[in-house]
């Protein structure tokens, strides 16, 4: 996911502020020599442990200045507004310290951390929106690599004081229709990003100090689309995508439903721009990383989520791919039978099998051929392993219909996608063969890396449609679709040791993915088709 666009300044030879409208009055000599004025002005002097410790001692005194005035005449504004000027004043020269990052635990030293986050709820927003402004120059990550130390002592620092709940809090405040404090929600989620970045596991204290019930309430339909919209659907999707503390949060706070009502307006419409195409991606991401609990898989299916992806597969609309990547995860899992048997029942196998029989054609910016194949052979595989009786049925029914095309094209698949592992194969035997002659040594991460060049090639979609193969061979009780599997295998000089080769390595690898048990009971299940077959 891209990040966020973030304002810039000028280009060096810009005329100053204020000069612009005379500049047509001038003469060329004297617009070159303001010009030159400008350039010779001399630097600011390098900022160094006592020019800090005394820029932040007198941010602290302009900040108590303001505190007492404000408590002392609280209806007289014109009492405290020109020390609201001065704070405001201190708080652009503390910008400064952005550009010293490893001078950051004078913050720390000083206890400025908890005076710069208290001015976030100050009743003026105007410096509210400063602060944050600072906090999110300071907290860059261009700005934190710079001093891993300097870094960790103000993440550390800002975590200790709860700063997300006090950002999130004040998001509440902030209209989205005011232009500076739309900046100021920018930044806010900038600074929240900043930090997940530099800090991950902050996540799931973020998501439960507020920031994911916020989050979901800005991402309603009724919400208009705008950048800080398409932000939040990024900070979603950040949040959720290796947390499963967050992701059963989500299902607590009724997110899934929340997610589906949002994306129910992509059944029928295409996003109107590329930003509402990300933040469309960005809420099917986060519903597939939510659906990767199996207590979600439930809601999901309670809201109805099967029901309005098989909609938007049939709409053909540009949400169809990532509809059919959500079914994939919705319906994996031996956890998701109920879902698999909910999918036939609301025909949606009418909605699948074309997409089987026919890659639709991709967009250069959209999802390749082999990743649509990969969605579509899994969720027939997931079929296959979790309904029974009359769905049973119903699913062969499919690969009988029609003279077996769908068996054709079942082959014709796991021919295409043999034969691109068997090449891959080849090249990793002739770069094995070469680094032993050369007399290196090829351990277990050289090994994996193999694994996953194989995976690349289309290994993990030759398993599943040899899975299928199997499954349909051995437990369809139609005899007639196994003599067309082995009728086609000897046409095109293919052979069940192959399938059975690709499926036994499929077995062996299953114990890493589940637990223990599940993947043990799994296996023999994969081992009993092998020698069935």
């Amino acid at each position: 996911m891209a990040r966020r666009g973030r304002g810039g300044g000028g280009g060096g030879d810009e005329m100053p502020e204020g000069m612009v409208g005379m500049s047509s009055s001038l003469s060329a000599e004297e617009r070159e020599r303001i010009l030159k004025m400008v350039d010779e002005e001399p630097e600011a002097p390098a900022l160094d442990d006592t020019s800090l410790r005394k820029l932040i001692l007198g941010f602290e005194k302009k900040v108590y200045r303001n505190q007492e005035l404000r408590i002392k005449f609280p209806d007289l504004p014109e009492k405290f507004m020109e020390s609201e000027i001065d704070l405001n004043d201190t708080i652009q020269e503390l910008h400064v310290i952005a550009t010293v990052p490893d001078m950051y635990h004078h913050l720390k030293e000083l206890n400025a951390i908890k005076s710069v986050l208290q001015l976030i709820g100050h009743e003026n927003t105007d410096i509210s929106i400063a602060i944050i402004n600072l906090l999110q120059e300071m907290t860059d990550v261009d700005t934190l690599t710079e001093s891993e130390d300097g870094a960790t002592v103000l993440i550390d620092a800002l975590l200790e004081e709860q700063v997300c709940a006090t950002l999130v809090q004040n998001l509440d405040r902030l209209d989205d229709n005011v232009k500076e404090e739309a900046e100021g929600i920018h930044n806010t989620l900038s600074i929240i990003e900043n930090m997940a970045e530099f800090r991950p596991e902050m996540c799931p204290d973020a998501a439960q100090q507020g920031l994911m019930q916020w989050l979901l309430k800005k991402l309603k339909p009724k919400v208009t689309f705008d950048a800080n919209k398409l932000y939040c659907s990024e900070i979603l999707a950040i949040i959720l995508q290796d947390t499963q503390r967050n992701r059963v949060l989500l299902g607590e706070l009724d997110g899934i439903d929340a997610l589906l009502q949002q994306l129910a307006y992509f059944k029928k419409h295409d996003p109107i721009n590329s930003e509402e195409l990300e933040m469309m991606e960005n809420l099917f991401n986060c519903l597939c990383s939510s659906l990767m609990l199996p207590g979600n898989k439930t809601a999901f299916l309670k809201g109805e989520g099967l029901q309005l992806m098989n909609l938007m597969l049939r709409e053909k609309k540009q949400s169809r791919h990532s509809a059919l990547k959500v079914l994939n995860h919705a319906m994996t899992g031996q956890e998701a039978g109920d879902n698999c048997t909910k999918f036939i029942d609301i025909l949606g196998l009418r909605s699948l099998f074309p997409l089987f029989m026919k890659t639709p054609k991709i967009t250069k910016k959209g999802p390749g051929d082999s990743e649509h194949e990969e969605h579509v052979c899994s969720i027939i595989a997931a079929l296959f392993r979790n309904v029974t009786g009359s769905h049973h049925q119903r699913l062969v029914g499919k690969f009988s219909e029609g003279d077996h095309a769908k068996v054709d094209r079942l082959m014709e698949l796991h021919f295409n996608y043999l034969k691109r592992v068997q090449a891959c194969d080849d090249k990793i035997e002739r770069e094995k063969q070469r680094r032993l002659r050369e007399g290196d040594i090829i351990d277990d991460d050289q090994e994996d890396e193999y694994y996953i060049q194989r995976l690349d090639a289309g290994l993990f979609s030759l398993q599943l449609l040899d899975y299928i193969i199997l499954e349909l061979c051995c437990n369809s009780g139609v005899s007639s679709i196994k003599s067309r599997v082995l009728q086609l295998l000897n046409m095109r000089g293919g052979t069940i040791t192959d399938i059975r080769s690709v499926v036994r390595e499929y077995a062996g690898n299953i114990g890493d993915a589940d637990s223990e048990e599940k993947g043990e009971a799994e296996k023999q299940r994969l081992l009993t088709l092998i020698n069935r077959f």
